[in-house]
């Protein structure tokens, strides 16, 4: 697996680099997605977040995370993804606003480590092909972020 995290500069108290890889690849091991994937977590400020969700879904405000995948822009799905000739699943780009992520874990009275986790999960549950644009969907895809999160909980405290 590889995991590319990118932080940016001034983000006080955020984890490390480590812990970031260390979240996402107990997701990527809990959904059952073989070693040979690779994918981008970029832990970035609010401007920069609120400028990417402008720019690529035209909505100028704030939100939490925004995943990019690879599978989408090429147009297959994972079920028939021919492999790129390194053979690494290239799944995309999870981006997180730390800012956004300090807010609401204060929300929900939790700590910045769980709610970063919650995001990446997220995050990474879209390259992967959930989605929650009908109830049903929304359902599943709360439940299987649930259950994620209470297999690596222990390093969230």
């Amino acid at each position: 697996m590889e995991i590319n995290v990118l932080i940016d500069e001034d983000l006080e108290d955020c984890p490390e680099v480590s812990w970031f890889q260390s979240v996402a690849e107990q997701v990527l091991v809990a959904q059952g997605a073989g070693s040979d994937v690779e994918l981008g977590l970029f832990i970035a400020s609010q401007e920069r977040v609120q400028e990417l969700n402008k720019g690529y879904r035209g909505r100028d405000e704030p939100t939490d995370v925004l995943a990019f995948s690879a599978r989408e822009e090429i147009g297959a799905d994972l079920s028939s993804f021919v492999q790129p000739p390194d053979g690494v699943l290239h799944l995309g780009e999870v981006i997180i606003s730390y800012p956004q992520a300090i807010t609401q874990a204060e929300e929900h009275q939790h700590s910045i480590k769980k709610e970063l986790a919650i995001l990446i999960i997220h995050g990474m549950l879209h390259l992967l092909e959930y989605e929650h644009d009908e109830p049903e969907l929304e359902r599943q895809m709360a439940a299987r972020e649930a259950e994620i999160l209470s297999h690596i909980e222990g390093g969230l405290s």
